[in-house]
């Protein structure tokens, strides 16, 4: 039975909650398997990043460095059968939940194994860059 688009947009919902759950915990390793086994990040200012253990070390580092919780707010996604591709806003904080960035990001799912996974992850920041001195 196809997958609806309403339960498309669900299962988008459940993995960006468990991503959010995992990153609180500082669980990189649960974050990681969100994505495909040939998933890829594009963060800001670095090379493309491939894999799950290159995924792993990427937001291990992201905690490392003062990120203790992620809000994902999905603003569109459009379904094409096996794809997905959601548009959304981000936003990071640190201790005490003081927010540190936010931006935007547009994620590219597919399904394998029966599961919706992150299979391309781009992102950047809303924010000012800092004034030059």
């Amino acid at each position: 039975m196809p997958t609806t688009a309403t339960s498309i947009r669900d299962e988008i919902r459940r993995a960006n909650d468990s991503f959010e759950a995992s990153f609180a915990r500082g669980d990189a390793a649960g974050i990681a398997r969100l994505y495909t086994s040939t998933g890829v990040l594009l963060p800001t200012g670095m090379d493309t990043i491939r894999g799950a253990e290159g995924i792993q070390t990427f937001w291990q580092s992201a905690m490392a460095m003062g990120i203790k919780q992620v809000k994902l707010k999905t603003r569109d996604i459009e379904e094409l059968e096996d794809t997905a591709i959601e548009l959304g806003t981000y936003t990071l904080f640190a201790a005490n939940s003081q927010q540190i960035d936010q931006g935007k990001y547009l994620v590219v799912w597919k399904e394998e194994a029966g599961q919706w996974k992150l299979h391309q992850d781009i992102w950047n920041t809303s924010m000012p860059a800092p004034a030059q001195s």
